[in-house]
């Protein structure tokens, strides 16, 4: 289906990958993974053709058709989110333009030659629409908005009244009504809820073509693909697993490469010493001259450079009292654009105690951080109350929360900014906790991108002595390497979490109740991630 071989290509000065070789095959599914800047969007563009490579090949069938969901959209405008979707298929909005034409012109008097004409391309014309199913053409663009979180009450929307995360959703929406042999994804869950990510795998797992694509969600990778390209180290390779496959099998290959270089390295001082020893008696010559060439012919196998294991160290955290937050028949208005109330939640009554991990959860709207608001201060409520409890320093991460960043400052210079006496050793440090290393920490904050963003808000926030955390989707953006250390931070906090969070793995890995808004109201879980989802399904939801 898709050939890479032996492809060599590089970006500016910096080579990407060398003598790089994989295929993806008809129905596959793979993954795509490896470290920022490794290359893994020049691999998309070299199979859509807009990059080619220094060396080796890139062959695909001319009868091919891919499509590609990128972080780069277009500019939308003029048109409905539900036609901006259905314009995706350039052919069928002209072919129904052009039988509607052909029917205008079939009810007038004709001459038979241009009669038999018309029927005939009106005959191939339909043919082709039906091929293209541009009969259920409307019915498919819905489904798939729907299942991406656009509803029928935004279908007509237009599309410059979506904000950029929506209009995310929109491309992803023309991408996969597309239906083409070959999707390729460039984190497609990226701006997607935790409903919206869902529908999307159960859509991708009964997909019949092949799918190609990187995602920050080790759920979702494990549940869609069935092999891993790992783009690293200037090398492509290729893992026939998931995700989870993917790293154990990377482990073992790492430990069979480090016992094969010193085995080679054994070797080499064997053959180096002889080479010494025997260099200036011409008896040996012969033997000296064929080990000398046989050296220059090896392959020195090379470790690559490990990536720092990476530890948070919590500075100490005050006590605090038992009972963190009392919530107390709390309810939330908010005043529509045309000046209607929108009820977001009422009657919500609850308590979260010391040491909690609750995970806040509900469908797209249900008001999960508007209740993170409210209970941070950001927002009154508008009836009811809530209390904090004594002793208690609140952490507040919000999917805003890079918006408060000097765009001018360096990330070593904000974080000092809110931390003045913190020592230069410790904030490098920190950042180095949050995967900045060496120049990264020089970096202007307006050239980070989101993900970078997050990181240097949570370094912030995780470095004072809190013993509250309330975090707003704070895995957003964040690859798995860095979602993984966040992870270890809160596993080893001691104190209590309030969390919104799209990331499975994640909440399966902490959560301990669950706080589900559902239809207004408050449902409380006392468990785990996993029984929560049990306790749903008994319940028949």
């Amino acid at each position: 289906m898709v050939h890479i071989s032996n492809v060599t290509k590089s970006y500016g000065n910096k080579v990407l990958y060398k003598n790089g070789s994989f295929q993806i095959n008809a129905n596959e599914k793979v993954g795509l993974v490896g470290p920022n800047g490794a290359g893994k969007t020049t691999l998309f563009r070299l199979i859509t053709g807009e990059a080619t490579p220094e060396e080796g090949q890139v062959s695909r069938s001319d009868k091919l058709t891919v499509g590609y969901f990128s972080q780069d959209i277009e500019d939308m405008r003029g048109k409905s989110a539900l036609h901006e979707v259905m314009h995706s298929h350039e052919r069928v909005p002209y072919i129904q333009d052009r039988l509607k034409v052909l029917e205008t012109k079939l009810s007038e008097p004709l001459d038979e030659d241009v009669m038999i004409k018309t029927l005939e391309e009106y005959g191939s014309l339909q043919e082709e629409f039906e091929r293209l199913g541009g009969y259920d053409l409307e019915s498919r663009a819905a489904e798939i908005l729907t299942g991406l979180g656009i509803g029928p009450e935004d279908y007509n929307r237009p599309t410059e009244s979506f904000s950029g995360g929506w209009k995310m959703r929109i491309a992803l929406a023309k991408i996969l009504l597309l239906n083409p042999d070959l999707l390729l994804m460039d984190e497609p869950t990226n701006h997607l809820d935790l409903e919206s990510i869902i529908w999307l795998e159960s859509w991708l797992l009964n997909f019949k073509g092949s799918v190609f694509m990187t995602s920050h969600d080790r759920d979702f990778m494990n549940r869609i693909v069935s092999k891993i390209v790992e783009v690293a180290h200037q090398k492509i390779s290729t893992y026939g697993g998931n995700y989870d496959f993917y790293e154990k099998e990377k482990e073992i290959r790492k430990e069979q490469l480090i016992a094969s270089a010193k085995k080679q390295e054994d070797m080499l001082a064997k053959e180096k010493e002889f080479i010494a020893r025997f260099a200036a008696r011409a008896s040996h010559a012969a033997q000296v001259q064929s080990r000398v060439k046989k050296l220059d012919k090896i392959d020195i196998i090379e470790i690559p450079e490990e990536e720092k294991s990476i530890s948070f160290q919590w500075p100490k955290q005050p006590r605090g009292g038992d009972e963190v937050l009392v919530l107390e028949n709390l309810g939330k208005t908010w005043q529509t654009h045309d000046g209607k109330e929108k009820l977001v939640f009422k009657n919500v009554s609850g308590m979260v105690k010391r040491l909690d991990r609750v995970a806040v959860v509900g469908v797209n709207g249900a008001g999960k951080s508007t209740l993170m608001k409210v209970i941070t201060g950001q927002t009154p409520a508008t009836e009811g109350k809530y209390q904090i409890g004594p002793s208690i320093e609140v952490g507040y991460f919000s999917q805003n929360s890079a918006d408060i960043l000097n765009p001018n400052l360096t990330v070593v210079e904000e974080v000092h900014s809110r931390l003045p006496n913190a020592s230069l050793g410790y904030i490098r440090s920190l950042l180095g906790a949050m995967k900045f290393s060496g120049d990264d920490v020089e970096k202007k904050i307006k050239v980070l991108s989101g993900g970078e963003k997050s990181r240097v808000i949570l370094s912030i926030i995780l470095s004072k002595p809190l013993n509250f955390l309330v975090l707003d989707e704070p895995t957003n953006h964040l690859d798995i390497q860095s979602r993984e250390v966040l992870l270890k931070a809160i596993q080893d906090f001691d104190g209590t979490v309030m969390i919104v969070s799209h990331d499975r793995h994640f909440l399966r890995e902490i959560t301990t109740r669950v706080f589900e808004l559902d239809k207004n109201e408050l449902h409380i879980f006392n468990g785990s991630w996993d029984y929560y989802l049990e306790k749903k399904l008994s319940l028949g939801f």
